[in-house]
């Protein structure tokens, strides 16, 4: 079993969140995951990929699925216009790219101000900790649980296909 990308640690007591938007709420990801920010771009259709993977692209000859959180979190779909990021990610077993309304910088979090998910939210798996800021919440997303194991396989099981 992993441990919590939020354990403490005895570097320092200040986590450097990337923070995002998605339909008006604020998620965030560690810094370390992410590798980059991008402007949207053409996402091309991934056959047979799990539903949550809206398809792929291409960064700099690297073939990289796109995750559309809006369908993870059952959010209501969208077309992502020009407007819209992606958040290239890396995760223990592969880079991902996130689709997602807005970036909006990164943010320091004291570590004793984030809430367990389970404390407020049962059963929220995605999510790594919850903090109270004066103007709402904010959702610290966990990479490493974003694709269920089935849904790893099934998109490794495409992008095989599509390499074959």
């Amino acid at each position: 079993m992993s441990t919590s990308p939020l354990a403490p640690t005895l570097r320092s007591p200040v986590l450097q969140l990337v923070v995002f938007d998605i339909e008006g709420q604020r998620y965030a990801l560690l810094l370390n995951d992410v590798e980059r920010v991008l402007p949207m771009v053409a996402v091309s259709p991934l056959p047979q990929a799990p539903a949550v993977v809206l398809g792929v692209i291409n960064l700099h000859g690297q073939v990289i699925p796109v995750l559309d959180l809006r369908r993870r979190f059952g959010l209501p779909l969208c077309d992502y216009g020009l407007t819209a990021r992606l958040l290239v990610v890396r995760t223990s077993r592969r880079i991902l790219a996130l689709a997602v309304d807005e970036v909006l910088g990164v943010r320091e979090i004291a570590q004793e101000t984030i809430t367990r998910p389970d404390a407020l939210l049962p059963g929220i798996g995605h999510v790594a900790g919850i903090v109270t800021l004066p103007d709402g919440l904010l959702f610290i997303h966990d990479l490493e649980v974003c694709l269920s194991l089935e849904e790893e396989r099934r998109l490794t099981d495409a992008l095989q296909e599509v390499e074959a």
